[in-house]
């Protein structure tokens, strides 16, 4: 422990001595920094923390959201399962309304007849749609 004595010392000490330049207390000063290289190396060793927590990071998420989309995936097959549903039962139910107006088995071909037509125009629409990708692309073996 400093005595009250050695403290005044050290004051008439520090009074006594002679001020110090500008450059000499920055020669000082920089001799008490840690050296530039020290600073690259810590610098490298938090980049590297950085990337390595970054790391962790994105495969934890990457890992949550595949867990996710996995949940959809099912949910969307299960919600395709029941529209699929729907529309037989809406088959099924028109089958049966035209029964009560006609035969039963015409009522069925009705049906059956309307559902092709529909899927025959659809078939159509997909064609046309194909070759408008077709001619577009047409024009390019041409092309160097």
């Amino acid at each position: 422990m400093r005595t009250e004595e050695s403290a005044a010392d050290e004051m008439n000490g520090a009074a006594e001595a002679e001020p110090v330049s500008a450059p000499d207390a920055l020669a000082a000063h920089e001799s008490t920094l840690p050296p530039l290289s020290d600073d690259i190396k810590a610098a490298a060793e938090d980049a590297k923390t950085y990337a390595e927590a970054e790391m962790a990071f994105q495969k934890s998420r990457a890992a949550w959201t595949g867990n996710r989309v996995k949940y959809i995936a099912v949910f969307a097959v299960l919600a395709l399962g029941f529209v699929h549903l729907a529309l037989i039962a809406l088959v099924v139910g028109a089958v049966f309304a035209l029964a009560q107006i006609m035969d039963p088995w015409l009522a069925t071909g009705a049906v059956t007849l309307a559902l092709l037509v529909g899927a025959a125009t659809l078939g159509l629409l997909i064609k046309s749609k194909i070759g408008d990708i077709s001619d577009a692309f047409a024009g390019e073996e041409d092309t160097p």
